[in-house]
């Protein structure tokens, strides 16, 4: 082919195969016959092929016109489809929010459930390309937990969340912290901190006689501590998220608050702030299986 079939070209090629009559279709594209016969022999001519076996009978498919008629009526249906997906979308409210790769699967989760009639544009990336994506425009909100350790660019808004102290997740089998100044002497131990803190923690875990394993996220921390059977520091509400019958939750033997925040332009998305009290419950509210306190 030589060009490519026209829109019109397809609805003539779909009216011919459902009436089986040229005259038929021609009437209901509201064409003359003589038109129509026309154009559809300049695309019997283009395609290489006849397309239907015409006479004085009626217009019925060849081999080739069933294959062509079949794309057409798929093509047609799409376009109708598009076109409906497009009104949808100009009349739907839409916000993109992004978040770390630890954070995701629960936030996402939740503002699917906070905000039902908003349709949100999930991004899973690094803090420091969140800030730099909302400064630019590219995205609507980051929730981050860095926006207190770097610079914050001009015109960007930090709205707090919440504050979360780590704590220590005990799996069910896993040994307690010892007595001493080295209270971890021998224990894995792992830790996610979530925030720009990984080194200060590390450190001071190895200080307490630890064999320190940082983890990428939150919760390939907590699944290396079921497989070891071993300690794992990380924020309290991660703790909560995923603790199973039998854990125990203690505090951490290092002192450190990881804070959440939300950062906008100015003005912040309305939906997003209407759903800050209910997304903080949620965050918070964690697993109810288990067993000890946080402090």
């Amino acid at each position: 082919m030589t060009s490519y079939p026209t829109v019109e070209d397809l609805r003539l090629v779909d009216a011919v195969a459902r009436h089986g009559s040229l005259g038929a279709a021609a009437r209901e594209l509201l064409v003359s016959q003589p038109s129509a016969s026309q154009r559809l022999a300049a695309l019997e001519r283009r395609v290489g092929t006849l397309l239907f076996d015409r006479d004085t009978t009626g217009a019925r498919p060849t081999t080739a016109g069933l294959a062509f008629c079949d794309q057409a009526t798929h093509v047609l249906d799409h376009l109708g489809a598009m076109v409906e997906r497009t009104l949808v979308a100009a009349q739907s409210r839409t916000v993109s929010v992004g978040t770390i790769p630890s954070l995701a699967g629960t936030l996402f989760a939740v503002l699917d459930v906070l905000l039902d009639d908003v349709v949100v544009q999930p991004e899973v990336e690094h803090g420091p390309r969140l800030l730099e994506w909302v400064e630019r425009g590219t995205l609507d909100a980051a929730f981050v937990t860095i926006a207190k350790q770097v610079p914050i660019a001009r015109g960007l808004v930090v709205t707090e969340v919440g504050q979360h102290d780590l704590v220590t997740l005990l799996p069910d089998g896993a040994p307690g912290r010892g007595q001493g100044r080295r209270p971890y002497a021998g224990q894995t131990v792992v830790c996610c901190a979530l925030d720009l803190s990984r080194d200060v923690l590390l450190r001071r875990l190895t200080d307490l006689g630890a064999r320190a394993r940082h983890s990428a996220t939150a919760e390939s921390a907590v699944r290396t501590a079921r497989e070891r059977r071993c300690a794992a520091v990380v924020p309290d509400l991660v703790a909560r998220w995923y603790a199973a019958p039998g854990d125990r939750i203690e505090p951490a033997p290092v002192r450190s608050t990881v804070r959440l925040s939300l950062v906008t332009r100015s003005p912040a998305p309305e939906d997003l702030v209407d759903a800050l009290p209910g997304l903080r419950e949620r965050l918070d509210r964690g697993n109810v299986h288990a067993r000890g306190g946080v402090s």
